[in-house]
Formats: structure tokens, sequence, C-alpha cells
């Protein structure tokens, strides 16, 4: 593989660790009944940040866990108010890319090793 297409990968993985984070905050936030339409728009705009960009590094999983939160998101607007099986769902796509992102992270350091 190409060493600079690796070191993106690299760069893209420790960020999407960090949006993942955040995206967690904010996920934290909405369960103690504390979202607001701020705080549900930078969850939206984070997972569509992943979603995007895991998709052009090739990594599908971690683009589809983060369309499936979006869409999640999408849905809590849409309502205007919490709703236990999308949270729910929303939790399990964050825990499903933390390990995406372990994964993938383990397999680059070992194709380049």
């Amino acid at each position: 593989m190409d060493y600079e297409l690796n070191e993106l990968k690299r760069e893209f993985l420790a960020e999407a660790e960090e949006k993942v984070r955040e995206i967690e905050r904010e996920v934290e936030r909405m369960m103690s009944g504390m979202h607001d339409p701020e705080s549900l728009d930078r969850l939206a705009y984070l997972a569509h940040q992943l979603k995007g960009s895991g998709g052009s590094y090739g990594y599908q999983e971690i683009s589809d866990d983060a369309a499936e939160i979006e869409k999640s998101v999408e849905v809590l607007v849409r309502n205007n108010s919490g709703d236990a099986g999308v949270e729910a769902s929303i939790r399990k796509h964050v825990t499903s890319l933390h390990g995406a992102i372990e994964r993938s992270a383990r397999e680059l350091a070992t194709a380049t090793a």
C-alpha cells in the first residue's frame, strides 16, 4: 500500500475516534434530557462527516454506522421528542463505530508493519 495513503488513513481513524467521543458526549446529554436543537444538529453533523469520510477511505462499516446515526437523529428532530428505540439505536451504532475504528486501526498497523 501507499505510505501517504496509509498516513491519511491513520489520521482519519484518529479523528474519527475523537468525533465518536464527541458523539458519545452528545448522546449522554440527550439521554439525560438535555438535548436541544443545537446538540442534535451537532450530532447529525458529526455523523454526516464520518459517513462521508469513512466511505472515502474505504471504511464502509464506519460509513454505514454513521449513516444510521444520522438517520436516527433526523427521526428525533422530525418527531421533536425523545424516542427510546431511536436512542437505543444510536447507542448501538456508537458502540459499533468504536469497534470498527479499533479494528481498522489494528488492520492498518498490521498491514504496514
